[in-house]
């Protein structure tokens, strides 16, 4: 069985895939009822699961007639994405945002879930085991080199 936070995300993400705009605009007190759980539980969902790395841009505004707006970073073709991987990994790369970057990549469908597996398990902090900065560095060149092969396809 999934668990609420899990079960929040995936309304989300059906709100913002049923968006025209591929953006949603929504009250936290509202969601917090709908699910039956505490406001601060819908920010965490959205602080953790809705995140740059993973292709989503997160506005709010506090207050009376405030909102939390989300809308989705779509990657629009694959010389852009080469482009944002070279941006984003850059000479060194931690395993959030790595993992990040993996996540934003497979929601796009640029790479499968297994291509995906395997690329969160060779730049886990379990498998480099060295010290910062180097483990950030090696992390970085092997998902350059990886993810440049996989999305030559």
């Amino acid at each position: 069985m999934r668990n609420i936070s899990d079960l929040i995300e995936q309304h989300l993400k059906q709100l913002i895939q049923g968006s025209s705009s591929g953006a949603i605009e929504i009250q936290r007190s509202d969601l917090a009822d709908k699910f039956s759980c505490v406001p601060s539980q819908i920010n965490y969902v959205i602080s953790t699961r809705f995140t740059l790395e993973k292709g989503y841009f997160v506005e709010s505004k506090r207050g009376g007639g405030g909102y939390i707006r989300i809308q989705r970073v779509d990657l629009p073709s694959l010389e852009a994405v080469h482009h944002h991987v070279h941006q984003t990994v850059g000479d060194q790369i931690d395993q959030t945002t790595a993992e990040g970057l993996i996540y934003q990549l497979e929601e796009a469908r640029f790479l499968t879930l297994r291509e995906a597996n395997l690329l969160k398990a060779a730049v886990s902090r379990d498998v480099l085991q060295l010290k910062l900065p180097l483990r950030d560095e090696v992390r970085a060149k092997l998902l350059k080199a990886m993810l440049v092969a996989l999305l030559a396809k």
